[in-house]
C-alpha cells in the first residue's frame, strides 16, 4: 500500500450498521509512501494509522 499527502483514506467498518470513516492523509512516514500514515479524519480527529484489509486508498485528483 503506498500513499501520498493529500490523499483520502476510506476504512470500511467490520461491523454491520456502522459507517466507514473517512480522512486525508496528511503525513507519510513510511518510506516511499509506505505507511504509517498520520490521517485527519472528517470530525477533526487525528491519527496514526497501519492500514489493514478494511482499508483503501483514493488518490487525490488535480482539483483538489
Amino acid at each position: 500500500m503506498r500513499a501520498s499527502v493529500g490523499d483520502r483514506l476510506h476504512v470500511h467498518s467490520r461491523v454491520v450498521g456502522l459507517d466507514q470513516r473517512q480522512g486525508e492523509i496528511i503525513e507519510v512516514r513510511g518510506p516511499d509512501g509506505e505507511p504509517p500514515y498520520v490521517v485527519r479524519f472528517s470530525d477533526g480527529h487525528e491519527s496514526l494509522v497501519y492500514p489493514g484489509p478494511d482499508c483503501l486508498i483514493e488518490p487525490r485528483t488535480d482539483g483538489e
